[in-house]
């Protein structure tokens, strides 16, 4: 393939939009194998995969993403669940990465959250780790590394991952030790994208946009497909769907 397209999609575990009433939308994963079938992207970064269980228990096989698998049967596919956690609020949790060419050295990396209480349902608690995954894959005889990430939402918490860097330093070193072609997708969860732009800039990645928000219940750009030097973007979107509160994001690259 001369080129190849990358869609980054927080799935939010398949809970479709309601303008009305968002937080009580069914799950509808028929509408999240739809958008994936219709971008025919070669590779598929996901976000909140599954949703997260009473008392963080985590379900094996994990149910969404074994019917992801099934519905998909062109993709080689690799999943990991957060470490788990007793205190895991009832949202989405899990990444996946699915790609037409093989995945081989998968790894997953556990991203610590600081002890900042919030109050979740008249109770007090503390933010889960978070995660990042990653493998790499070869296109048209090409290396490429592929990192797949959703860090924690610090603006709900009433703080900013300015403030508490440590999740995208460990990213940005997994960028650092980045070799031949890189690509960093995920939701960042940062309201003022501005500084992680910039930080990984200086490691020599840039997104593919950071101008359209990503999310419908705030116009933040939380949402980004990154990518090093030896990628050039020929193409991206910014697509709304009613299949998620995330819109999806769609690029297309080729080899520099």
């Amino acid at each position: 393939m001369s080129r190849f397209r990358v869609l980054q999609f927080n799935m939010q575990f398949g809970q479709c939009w309601d303008d009305i009433h968002p937080d009580h939308a069914p799950v509808r994963l028929d509408l999240t194998i739809e958008e994936i079938r219709r971008h025919d992207a070669d590779i598929v970064m996901l976000q909140e995969v599954e949703r997260a269980q009473a008392g963080g228990k985590q379900v094996l096989p994990p149910p969404n993403y074994s019917r992801l698998r099934e519905a998909l049967p062109g993709y080689h596919c690799w999943f990991s669940y957060p470490r788990e956690d007793s205190r895991e609020l009832p949202f989405g949790v899990g990444l996946a990465i699915l790609s037409r060419t093989e995945l081989k050295d998968c790894t997953r990396l556990d991203l610590p959250s600081p002890p900042i209480e919030f109050e979740f349902q008249g109770r007090r608690t503390t933010p889960t780790d978070r995660l990042l995954i990653g493998a790499r894959t070869v296109i048209d005889g090409r290396e490429v590394r592929l990192l797949n990430t959703h860090l924690l939402a610090f603006f709900m918490l009433g703080s900013s991952s300015n403030r508490n860097p440590f999740q995208r330093q460990v990213v940005a070193e997994q960028l650092d030790a980045a070799r031949g072609p890189a690509l960093l997708s995920g939701d960042f969860n940062v309201s003022g994208h501005a500084s992680l732009v910039a930080q990984f800039a200086e490691r020599g990645f840039r997104t593919v946009q950071d101008v359209h928000p990503t999310w419908r219940r705030r116009p933040y750009v939380l949402d980004h497909i990154f990518h090093n030097e030896a990628l050039r973007c020929v193409a991206h979107r910014v697509e709304p769907t009613p299949a998620s509160d995330h819109h999806l994001l769609a690029a297309d690259f080729e080899f520099a």
